[in-house]
């Protein structure tokens, strides 16, 4: 069960001016009351993290992979009381949830085989050479390292894939590093079950305690706190543009700075070409406001920008997505403050010049339900407004109308950075995609064609990253096995004893890794 506390290592603790969660199904307050951390709690669980990182970051590949597994089965054995809580603390339903907790399971479990394989250390080794002229070559050994402890902040929209034992906590610790949690205020008994099931996993594997704490809380005080200690060497984040920036420049302004990876805002656009418009321009449409409106369009990777050719053909996929949309009931949003967000940004375009409005969801019934919206634009009007470009959290979008492929590569090289961007095509638009691509390339993270970018999975392959301000980095993603290397740095040993060098550069190679030796990869017997 949860009561409402702070948890700091393995000591729970209570205090700090009370707070509740609303129930935004029906505006209720909940029953617990729970503590607000205060920023001594937030350095006394810094403390606790930097004490363990010694012996946490050098686990075995094999020690640290169980822990993960652990930290999936302590989530598991909550049961249905987890999903419940979600339910009522999210006014997500349970299909969603259900699948939102195979995704923080399956995320733990492919860290932990990664992490057994071992490559993410990218062992390197360059023997010495003490007989090359006209200088020797010292013995140079590169692997990857853990920062330090790391800072996460949990989500509003996620509340378990994205939250308390999400891929950020999931990442860093794979790295081997510990974390420190800030717990969103949507969904604190949520978040307080996961906690409490990390906490046990910890013990179940015998670590030290600092290797997990959790700090709930509803102000900003207080991530700013763990941003701001000392002993944190990375952040992870994922939320509204204003709220990463705040977070960055506090880390910028440290004595020792340190990097963010904020996930923060994208519009993530969609590009109907001729060939696809004439050939399937209703099922699309169909499509499109089945991709928006999908949890109430409360996705990072919502279709909010579609661009295409104007013409007969557009005018039946606008009229198939205007009929689906009618008729679509809306559904509660997260929270009070993201619904009031929502109706505050679509008003703005609705009140835009040159922005008309295609259809809207039927009328809301109920507290918090975002009623969805797609408007149009032409080209010309979206590029003189720099307001239209802004994402508008929920199920809202834009259709700009463009006059030539020109116009639209223009239109996608005037955009910000992106976590995606979808082509819809087919094999008779392929000149036009391959004009498209390259201007695409520099804009996003992720391109897709003949899909719809709501849904990442988590692989090996997947970046769900991209150009500011979609990310703060990059050259990163948040899900995926890539995401650890946030959280790890390269250290070069030089002519160090044997004995000394850390496992994975030995030359008996204790962990039997694959590693490259002088430039080519050595595969371990």
């Amino acid at each position: 069960m949860f009561n409402g506390a702070i948890l700091v290592g393995a000591n729970e603790r209570t205090g700090g001016e009370p707070f509740h969660a609303v129930h935004p199904a029906t505006g209720a307050k909940g029953e617990v009351a729970f503590s607000n951390a205060s920023t001594q709690d937030v350095a006394d669980a810094c403390a606790l993290a930097e004490d363990a990182f010694a012996s946490f970051s050098s686990l075995t590949p094999d020690a640290r992979a169980a822990f993960l597994e652990a930290v999936a089965e302590q989530i598991l054995a909550i049961g249905d009381l987890l999903i419940e809580t979600a339910m009522a603390e999210s006014g997500l339903p349970r299909p969603r949830l259900e699948g939102e907790r195979g995704r923080t399971v399956g995320q733990l479990r492919l860290f932990a085989s990664y992490v057994r394989q071992g490559d993410w250390l990218e062992a390197t080794i360059d023997k010495a050479l003490p007989e090359r002229t006209p200088l020797p070559r010292s013995d140079l050994r590169r692997v990857n390292q853990p920062v330090g402890p790391v800072g996460v902040f949990g989500a509003s929209n996620f509340p378990l894939a994205f939250s308390v034992a999400g891929g950020d906590t999931a990442s860093a610790f794979a790295a081997g590093c510990p974390v420190v949690v800030k717990g969103h205020p949507a969904h604190p008994g949520t978040g307080e079950l996961v906690a409490r099931a990390i906490g046990a996993a910890v013990k179940a594997c015998g670590l030290h305690e600092g290797v997990f704490s959790y700090v709930p809380g509803t102000t900003h005080e207080l991530g700013g706190a763990l941003v701001a200690d000392p002993r944190i060497k990375a952040v992870g984040f994922t939320g509204s543009r204003g709220g990463g920036l705040a977070l960055m420049k506090i880390a910028a302004g440290r004595e020792e700075p340190i990097p963010v990876y904020a996930e923060m805002s994208s519009i993530n656009p969609v590009v109907l070409l001729p060939g696809a418009l004439a050939a399937r321009g209703e099922a699309m449409g169909t499509a499109f406001v089945g991709s928006l409106t999908m949890g109430s369009g409360q996705f990072c990777t919502n279709p909010g920008l579609v661009i295409a050719l104007d013409g007969p053909d557009l005018d039946t996929f606008v009229a198939a997505a205007a009929t689906a949309m009618t008729g679509n009931q809306p559904q509660v949003m997260l929270t009070p403050g993201i619904h009031e967000a929502y109706e505050k940004g679509v008003a703005a375009l609705a009140g835009a010049p040159g922005v008309t409005t295609i259809a809207r969801g039927a009328e809301a019934e109920g507290c918090n339900r975002g009623q969805h919206a797609f408007f149009a634009a032409d080209a010309a009007t979206f590029r003189d407004n720099a307001a239209l470009a802004h994402e508008v959290f929920g199920s809202s979008s834009i259709l700009l109308k463009c006059k030539s492929i020109d116009e639209v590569n223009e239109t996608i090289a005037s955009l910000e950075g992106q976590l995606t961007a979808t082509l819809q095509m087919t094999d008779s638009d392929a000149d036009d995609a391959a004009k498209l691509l390259p201007t695409l390339s520099r804009k996003v993270g992720r391109i897709l064609t003949n899909g719809w970018p709501t849904g990442v999975e988590v692989t090996h392959a997947m970046v769900h990253g991209g150009p500011f301000p979609s990310t703060s980095d990059g050259r990163t993603t948040s899900v995926g096995t890539l995401a650890m290397m946030r959280f790890l740095r390269p250290v070069c040993y030089q002519d160090v004893p044997d004995a000394l060098l850390p496992a994975a550069l030995q030359d008996a190679n204790p962990w039997g890794l694959t590693r490259r030796m002088e430039g080519k990869l050595e595969v371990a017997a």
